[in-house]
């Protein structure tokens, strides 16, 4: 990597509006992992009423949708995603709701060259007001690195990972931008990405992405992860929780948020069930299980509904009406900083 990026863009701490009514010190968020539809039998949704849907869940409450980096339908993975391309989508998404945060998990930016990231992150970030959340992987399918001709930096992907990443701020934060990668290109201050994001777009790095958990702690805003068993939950939550406060303070928040694959049973009193990286239950167990999650220190779970037998708008209504006023109840008044004002010096 150049040393060009030794002195980082210093990342100024104010989130956008998005962030802000996500991840709450203390709180449990929900959110859904897209698209708004079970497809259990199949690798593609239909995206039946796909703009109607997201419309409601923004009008019941829930705190965020979440598009997929899926470019090409690999059989061997088995699932495509929403199938439209995140960006645009996501933009489709910012004109049909208000409120709700819209955010990527995971954009895999080795994939994208970071002055086109920069360009399509903005343009969500400015449509939506100010809502994106920007989730972001390295990637870990190899037979997507040969379709991009990039097949020779899979070993190496967790360094171009943070080429991009660096890039990528530099290109969103600052007025015509110095920077240089060897793969990515040079910025020698002659031109500048418009448009600029309505504030900084957080980051959130997910699982490791070939990174230590101290660059994740200190570069990213928070810590996407993986289902896990609940037992494991809070050891990494600890874990990530101490990295962050080795650096800035136990004071200081930066949040720790879940994906999972999610089938909500018609029965409520249904039990745990485990299914392929995710559970099914009854909205009783999922209460408890959620309230679980919460005193571990979770702050947002995204559900994944492809696994569901249910309609998208059933399961959305029954966790309105009986979830969501539970976690509720049980959210925490305690309002620690959300970051410091700067990162601290590299």
């Amino acid at each position: 990597m150049s040393q060009a990026f030794e002195n980082e863009v210093e990342l100024e701490a104010a989130p956008n509006r998005g962030f802000r009514d996500v991840f709450k010190p203390g709180e449990l968020t929900l959110g859904f992992i897209l698209p708004l539809e079970g497809y259990p039998l199949t690798a593609a949704p239909t995206m039946h009423n796909h703009g109607e849907l997201a419309e409601l869940a923004d009008r019941l409450g829930f705190a965020a949708l979440w598009a997929r980096d899926v470019p090409m339908h690999d059989p061997g993975f088995g699932d495509t995603g929403q199938t439209f391309e995140a960006f645009s989508y996501l933009a489709f998404l910012a004109a049909k709701t208000q409120r709700i945060a819209l955010g990527t998990a995971s954009t895999v930016i080795p994939f994208r060259h970071p002055v086109l990231l920069g360009k399509a992150a903005a343009t969500v970030d400015q449509l939506s007001e100010g809502r994106l959340i920007l989730g972001v992987a390295s990637g870990d399918r190899p037979a997507e690195y040969p379709a991009f001709g990039i097949e020779a930096d899979y070993e190496t992907r967790g360094e171009r990972f943070r080429e991009a990443f660096q890039m990528f701020n530099a290109l969103t934060q600052q007025s015509f931008p110095v920077a240089a990668s060897s793969r990515f290109g040079t910025l020698s201050g002659q031109l500048d990405l418009v448009p600029k994001p309505t504030n900084r777009i957080p980051l959130l790095v997910t699982g490791r992405s070939q990174q230590a958990l101290d660059w994740i702690a200190r570069h990213s805003d928070g810590w996407l992860y993986y289902y896990v068993n609940v037992e494991r939950v809070q050891p990494l939550v600890t874990m990530w929780r101490d990295e962050v406060a080795k650096l800035y303070g136990a004071e200081v928040f930066k949040p720790y948020a879940q994906g999972m694959f999610f089938d909500l049973a018609a029965d409520p009193n249904c039990p745990i069930v485990p299914i392929h990286a995710g559970l099914r239950m009854g909205r009783n167990a999922l209460i408890q299980y959620l309230e679980t999650l919460g005193a571990a220190g979770v702050n947002h779970v995204a559900f994944n509904l492809k696994p569901s037998h249910r309609s998208a708008k059933s399961v959305m209504e029954e966790l309105a009406e009986y979830v969501l006023p539970a976690l509720a109840d049980k959210a925490s008044i305690a309002a620690p900083p959300l970051l410091p004002r700067r990162h601290p010096a590299r």
